[in-house]
This record gives structure tokens, C-alpha cells and sequence, in this order.
């Protein structure tokens, strides 16, 4: 657990991904409800910004990745992001997804910023530049968070299988290249507008995996074998709380009982059910039956 998360951690935001949907669903009610004029009052448009529409520093938020639609498909999508994004929220925690998602959100608005900056050094007349924001402002959307939601998904569960069209079986991972290939084809197709907020999405992503890496790549066993632990930790010290240590590291002893940040997982490899901490999890030699766990070398 880092400094960040034991001081900051209290005040994420449980079931984000909840409230995210909800403020979809609101966006596509103010969508039907007045079609065409709505949401041109919600999105992220610099220079109506700059103007003192400062609402839409926020408002952006309720227009839905995608506006209209097939009402059928429209649920399909608000309940596969709820999934993929709950999923996320039980395997990071609240505070890491609550980084990652405010982190896309700041970095969205400061694309737009930069793409306004980008327009006014290429010289455009003032009313060039409002026609510009006004029309490219749908652009600064949750569709490309969305996007960099299910490539985190893609990197924690790549081995991970969903049903393509309710039939096909694939894993996770290829779906995560293909999500990728197509955010740099855009980048490089689409408009000034596109390549900054996917530049903006994708260095999210990028973030993620450089500060990520040792909670990464969770299998759906292992996510489930996590939260068995944390119930039989909670329900141990509960029933029995002078009883010795449910889980104890083979390599440096420590149990659960020497922090609350500490956290233990079987290695799948060794032999004999042994459980190391997160510190040793990845730093061990892989034992069979009658050794004795030991660490790797490290060669000087």
C-alpha cells in the first residue's frame, strides 16, 4: 500500500463504476427526452468554457459514449462497462480505480485545453475557432475513457474469456489489441481533435502499467482465491482473535498479523500449497515437494 492510499484512500469512491452508468443513463434521458439540444449544453467545448459556461467542466460527464441508439444495445453496453469496470473495483480496490478513472477524467480535460492552445498557435480567426470547438467538442467524451477501461480489463484479466455476439468464445487479450490497434488508427485518421483525446486515453493506460505492474494480471482464480482470503481473514479475527495466523509467507515468515497491508496468494508452481507475501510473490524459486523455499540469486 503506498503513502498516497493510506492517506488519501478513505475518501475514494465505492461502486464508481455504478455511479458512472447512472450518470449515463441520465445523459441518454436528457438525450431522448430533448434530442438534438441536450447534450450540445453538456459537452466538454472550450471556448463556451473560456466564455463562463463553467458547468461544462463536469457536464461533459453525463454525455453517454454513445448518444441514441438501439435501446436493447444501449443496455447491453451500460451493463458491460458496470462488469468489466466492477471487476476492476474488486481486484484494485476503490482507491486504484478511483485513480485511474479521475486520472482519464483530468487528462480528457487537459486535452481539450491543449487542442484549444493547438488552434489558437495555428492561427484561426475567432469565429473559425468557436465553429472548431463547437463541432469537435463531442469528441472530449467518456468514449475514450471507456475505451482505456476495457484495455486496464484487458491487462488485468487477459486470460479472461468473453462471448463475441452472445456466441463466439475469445480472450480477453486479443479483444485488447484489437481496442488498441483501433485507438491508434483513429489517432492516426481522425481529426486533430481525436488524436488528442486518445493521446490523453492512451497515456492513461500507459500510466497505469508503469506504476501497475506488480498488481497486474490477475486470473479470474486468482481474483476469487483473493477475496476468499479476505473473508477468512475478516471472519477469523472476528470468531478468534487470539488464535494463531490463518496465512504465513514460506520465505519470510511474516503472517497477517504483522500489518493490515499485507497481502498473501499461493503460487500456482510450487508444490505443497505454500502461500509467499506480495513482497516475495514474484522473487522465489519454484519448489517441488520436500524443499525448502528459497529466494533467487541475484547476480552482482
Amino acid at each position: 500500500m503506498s503513502y498516497f492510499e493510506k492517506k488519501f484512500g478513505k475518501y475514494a469512491l465505492s461502486n464508481l463504476s455504478l455511479k458512472l452508468v447512472v450518470l449515463y443513463i441520465l445523459g441518454y434521458v436528457l438525450y431522448y427526452a430533448w434530442p438534438g439540444n441536450a447534450l450540445s449544453y453538456l459537452v466538454l467545448d472550450v471556448t463556451a468554457l473560456l466564455h463562463g459556461q463553467f458547468w461544462r467542466i463536469i457536464s461533459w460527464l453525463l454525455v453517454p459514449p454513445s448518444s441514441g441508439g438501439n435501446l436493447f444495445f444501449v443496455a447491453i453496453m451500460l451493463y458491460f462497462y458496470y462488469s468489466i469496470g466492477t471487476a476492476l473495483e474488486r481486484v484494485w480496490g476503490d482507491y486504484k480505480y478511483n485513480v485511474y478513472i479521475f486520472l482519464g477524467i483530468l487528462l480528457t480535460i487537459l486535452s481539450a485545453l491543449l487542442w484549444y492552445v493547438y488552434l489558437r498557435v495555428s492561427g484561426l480567426s475567432g469565429i473559425d475557432l468557436a465553429g472548431a470547438t463547437r463541432y469537435y467538442a463531442s469528441c472530449f467524451s467518456t468514449y475514450y475513457i471507456n475505451m482505456s477501461i476495457f484495455l486496464a480489463f484487458a491487462l488485468t484479466f487477459p486470460e479472461a474469456q468473453v462471448y463475441l455476439f452472445f456466441v463466439l468464445p475469445i480472450k480477453v487479450k486479443y479483444l485488447g489489441w484489437i481496442d488498441a490497434g483501433f485507438l491508434v488508427m483513429s489517432m492516426i485518421g481522425g481529426n486533430s481533435a481525436d488524436r488528442f483525446v486518445i493521446a490523453a486515453a492512451l497515456l492513461n493506460v500507459v500510466l497505469l502499467y508503469m506504476r501497475s505492474r506488480s498488481w497486474m494480471s490477475y486470473t479470474p482464480r486468482q481474483v476469487r482465491r483473493r477475496q476468499q482470503f479476505r473473508r477468512s481473514v475478516a471472519e477469523g479475527r472476528k470468531s478468534s482473535p487470539g488464535a494463531d495466523s490463518i496465512h504465513r509467507c514460506a520465505i519470510c515468515g511474516r503472517t497477517e498479523k504483522d500489518g493490515d497491508q499485507l497481502e498473501f496468494r499461493y503460487c500456482s508452481k510450487c508444490e505443497g500449497g505454500l502461500e509467499y507475501c506480495q513482497d516475495h510473490l514474484f522473487s522465489h524459486v519454484h519448489v517441488k515437494a520436500g524443499e525448502a523455499p528459497h529466494m533467487m540469486k541475484i547476480e552482482k
